[in-house]
C-alpha cells in the first residue's frame, strides 16, 4: 500500500456525559446537566466512520479510555465514592473521544529523519483532560510501534499547554509531498483561556525536526477565542493545498496569508467573510469543525455536521461555494449530535495521519465489517442514558467498566491496554 491520509476516530466511550467541564466551549456549557446518550453517541460516531469508508477514505480508530480514572483519583487522595462531584465528573469524562486532541502529527515527508513524528498532547489547561495523555500515549505507541517509520514523543512539559492537532494545520501539494506546517496558538480570550501555548508549538516543531522555512506560528484572534473558538479547528481547516477559514480566525490574517503563499505558492485560500457568516453562526454550526478531505477522484469534500445544514446563513454560503469553481466540490452532512452537544464536531473526532497503512498495527485500522462488530458491542453494552446524578452509581460504573473490557477484548488489545 502507498502513503495516504488515514483518519483515526475516537470511539465514543460508555461514560459519555454532559458535565459542562470545558470552560470556553459554549456547547459544553449550554448542555451541562443534560441527560446524555452514550449508546447513540457511539453509534453516530461509527456511522460517520462508515461514511468515510464509503467515500473511499482510509479509516482508523482509537479506543475509549478506562473510566473512571481511578489512578488519577488516587493521586488526588480520593476515590469515586468520596470525590467531590466536579472531581468525580472529571474522572468519568469521555473526552478522549475527540482524537484531534490526541497528538500533533508530522508526516515523514516533513521531518529531518524521514520518519512520521507524533507528540501526545498534554491537555494541561483543563483538569478533566489533563489525565488523558498516559492512556493516549499507550495507544499511540501500540498503533505506531514500528520505530523504523514512526517516533512517538512524550508530552510537552507543563505549564505550556498543548492541545494537539486541533491547533495544527498542514498544507502541501499532495499528502505525500513535503508540506508547510502551521501551528496556531492563543494569547487571550477575554473570559476564556487560550489553550495552545506558543512555546508548546515551538517545542513540537523542534522535536519533529521540521524545516523552519516551512513552519509557521500563527496567533488565533482574540475575537475568535472570546466567541467560543477554543481551538483553531473551530474556525479553520486545511487539506492539501486548500485553507478554509473564517475571516476573523487569525490575529494577523494578512501576514499569515502572505507567509503561507511564499512557503506554498500553490495554496488556495477559501475565506468565509464575516458579512456572510458571523463568528457566532460559524461556531454554533461548527462549519469549520469539518473534515476537509481529498476523494479518490482528486476532488475535495467537506464532511460537516448537520447543524451547518440547519443554520440558514451557513448553508446558503456553502451552497453558493460548491456551485462555483472552487476547490471544495461536495458537502457531506453527518449526524454527530451527541458529540456536538458536548462541543465536538466531525473534525474533533478524528486525528489525521499521513502514512502507509501497512506500517500501522492493524488492530487500529477498520473496514465496514470491523465496524459492524464494534457497533454490535456498543448496542449491547453501552448505557442508553446517563444523568449527572448517575455518575456515583456503582451499577453504572460497573457497566461502564464491563463495556470497555468487552470492546478491548473484542479488538484483541486486552493484553496491551488493561489498566
Amino acid at each position: 500500500m502507498s502513503v495516504r491520509e488515514i483518519n483515526f476516530d475516537g470511539i465514543i466511550g460508555p461514560s459519555h456525559n454532559y458535565a459542562g467541564l470545558s470552560l470556553g466551549n459554549l456547547a459544553s456549557a449550554r448542555n451541562a446537566g443534560a441527560v446524555s446518550h452514550p449508546r447513540a453517541a457511539a453509534l453516530q460516531g461509527i456511522e460517520k466512520m462508515r461514511g468515510n469508508i464509503r467515500l473511499g477514505l482510509s479509516q482508523g480508530i482509537f479506543l475509549p479510555q478506562w473510566r473512571p480514572d481511578t489512578a488519577w483519583l488516587a493521586k488526588l487522595g480520593t476515590d469515586v465514592g468520596h470525590a467531590e462531584p466536579h472531581i468525580r465528573a472529571a474522572a468519568m469524562s469521555a473526552s478522549s473521544m475527540w482524537a484531534a486532541n490526541a497528538a500533533t502529527v508530522s508526516p515523514a515527508s516533513d521531518t529531518a529523519d524521514g520518519r512520521t513524528h507524533l507528540t501526545v498532547a498534554n491537555l494541561v489547561t483543563m483538569p478533566h483532560r489533563s489525565h488523558e495523555w498516559p492512556q493516549t500515549l499507550a495507544q499511540l505507541r501500540l498503533a505506531f510501534s514500528d520505530t523504523r517509520h514512526f517516533v512517538v514523543h512524550d508530552p510537552i512539559p507543563a505549564p505550556f499547554g498543548d492541545e494537539g492537532a486541533a491547533n495544527h494545520m498542514r498544507l502541501a501539494e499532495s499528502h505525500g509531498t513535503p508540506g508547510v506546517e502551521v501551528f496556531v496558538y492563543g494569547r487571550s480570550g477575554g473570559a476564556f483561556p487560550a489553550r495552545q501555548h506558543v512555546e508548546a508549538s515551538k517545542a513540537v516543531a523542534r522535536l519533529h525536526g521540521l524545516d523552519p522555512a516551512r513552519t509557521l506560528f500563527v496567533e488565533q484572534s482574540v475575537e475568535a477565542i472570546a466567541a467560543g473558538a477554543f481551538h483553531n479547528d473551530v474556525v479553520a481547516v486545511a487539506n492539501e493545498h486548500v485553507l478554509f477559514a473564517h475571516e476573523q480566525a487569525f490575529a494577523d490574517k494578512d501576514g499569515f496569508y502572505a507567509a503561507l503563499r511564499v512557503a506554498l505558492p500553490c495554496v488556495e485560500i477559501v475565506e468565509v467573510p464575516a458579512s456572510a457568516v458571523s463568528l457566532a453562526d460559524a461556531i454554533r454550526s461548527y462549519l469549520f469543525n469539518a473534515q476537509l478531505v481529498t476523494l479518490p477522484d482528486g476532488g475535495m469534500a467537506l464532511v460537516l455536521p448537520t447543524e451547518a445544514q440547519e443554520t440558514p446563513a451557513v448553508w446558503r454560503w456553502l451552497e453558493a461555494m460548491v456551485a462555483g469553481n472552487g476547490p471544495i466540490r461536495r458537502l457531506v452532512p453527518v449526524d454527530v449530535r451527541q458529540s456536538m452537544a458536548n462541543g465536538g464536531g466531525p473534525a474533533c473526532l478524528r486525528l489525521r495521519v499521513v502514512a502507509d497503512p501497512a506500517q500501522i498495527d492493524p488492530r487500529f485500522l477498520v473496514d465496514e465489517a470491523k465496524l459492524d462488530g464494534i457497533a454490535a458491542i456498543v448496542d449491547r453494552y453501552w448505557p442508553e442514558n446517563i444523568a449527572p446524578d448517575d455518575l456515583n452509581d456503582a451499577a453504572l460504573i460497573a457497566r461502564i467498566e464491563q463495556s470497555w473490557l468487552t470492546l478491548v477484548d473484542h479488538l484483541q488489545l486486552s493484553g496491551d491496554l488493561i489498566p
